[in-house]
């Protein structure tokens, strides 16, 4: 069957040039900053005869000028966005060129008007040389913002790429255990067999969901935990020991399958290696600037059980993608105990575009 060719057109076009994000702070502090920079260089350049109230007027055009492009390209980026290839930052170009152009024969018209002097004579030249430095520079930001764009782009897909592969590992040997847990307790005890299945169900649900359900809050986190330990409370038995300790907002913002890996390594680490089995402590109190989760196992006897690290790794990559550079993930091996530390700040909610 043939393909709409309205299909096959937008197939085809190429896709388009992610756009920063012009409602933030940070893109308005740098228009400032261009803008101040500037015009101090045009002002103690060789040969300049600009007064300081000349200087004074020039920033004051320069930061009223920023703060009106912001707002116009905050308003615009939706429609430009949608423009295909590098066309966003073509648009993004003439935008500034054009308001900065249309502003400099405005300020003109007025100051020849009222006769201010406040504007170089004649307007044309006035108008012509401020679109010339406006397009110069502005050409040089959007470079700036376009290799940022890009890099943020492969930050994010290597990061997403890492909680795709944490989030679709569950260990082939838990998942025989569990179910031969559910078999035998199919006969002996069928409810237990059946909150087992239930329990499995809503684990790999969480470790094999999609994207956008990726974030959930740290109440379902610990649900999940809870569900886990119930089956592995089948296995383990009297050897497995729970304490918990747990006085923080169950709304906070938490990937899904965050904490479920840092009690399965306490498990397989601290508690199945001893005969006598060990406690777990599951922590989690408000500190200044955020909430700290805490995961503490006890140190098997002999020799430890291998592990790769690459739960506790992923754990702290995720925790440093989704909160940024304030949180982290500490570990602290004590004589006999050993305790992973989460900090979340409570001001970093999980974007929606960290997922």
């Amino acid at each position: 069957m043939p393909a709409n060719p309205s299909q096959t057109s937008v197939a085809s076009r190429p896709p388009s040039a992610p756009l920063p994000d012009f409602c933030s702070l940070p893109v308005l502090f740098a228009l400032l900053v261009v803008g101040a920079l500037t015009v101090s260089l045009m002002w103690l350049a060789p040969g300049g005869t600009g007064t300081l109230r000349d200087y004074c007027i020039a920033v004051l055009f320069t930061s009223w000028l920023s703060i009106l492009l912001t707002v116009a390209l905050c308003k615009l980026r939706t429609g430009m966005q949608r423009l295909p290839g590098l066309l966003p930052y073509a648009a993004v170009w003439l935008l500034l060129v054009a308001t900065v152009g249309l502003s400099a024969g405005v300020m003109g018209w007025i100051d020849r008007s009222l006769v201010f002097g406040i504007t170089p004579s004649p307007t044309f030249r006035f108008v012509r040389d401020s679109m010339l430095a406006t397009g110069l520079l502005g050409a040089g930001l959007l470079r700036y913002f376009y290799v940022v764009a890009q890099w943020q782009a492969r930050v994010a897909a290597e990061a997403q790429a890492q909680v795709a592969a944490l989030q679709a590992r569950i260990r082939p040997h838990f998942l025989f255990n569990s179910m031969n847990a559910v078999a035998a307790l199919i006969r002996v005890d069928p409810d237990a067999a059946e909150r087992t299945v239930e329990n499995l169900a809503e684990l790999f649900r969480a470790a094999l969901g999609s994207d956008t359900e990726s974030v959930g809050t740290l109440g379902d986190e610990w649900s999940l935990v809870d569900r886990y330990l119930e089956i592995e409370s089948l296995r383990l038995g009297h050897r497995l020991r729970v304490e918990r300790d747990i006085d923080v907002p169950p709304g906070l913002p938490m990937p899904r399958m965050l904490l479920q890996p840092l009690v399965e390594n306490a498990i397989r680490h601290g508690v199945q290696p001893s005969r006598s089995g060990g406690t777990i402590r599951l922590g989690g109190r408000r500190v200044p600037g955020g909430v700290e989760i805490v995961v503490d196992n006890p140190i098997a006897d002999g020799a430890p059980t291998p592990g790769t690290g690459h739960g506790l790794r992923n754990v702290r990559e995720r925790v440093r993608f989704h909160y940024g550079e304030r949180a982290s993930v500490r570990v602290d091996t004590g004589a006999d105990r050993f305790i992973v530390t989460v900090f979340l700040p409570e001001s970093a909610n999980a974007r929606p575009d960290r997922r």
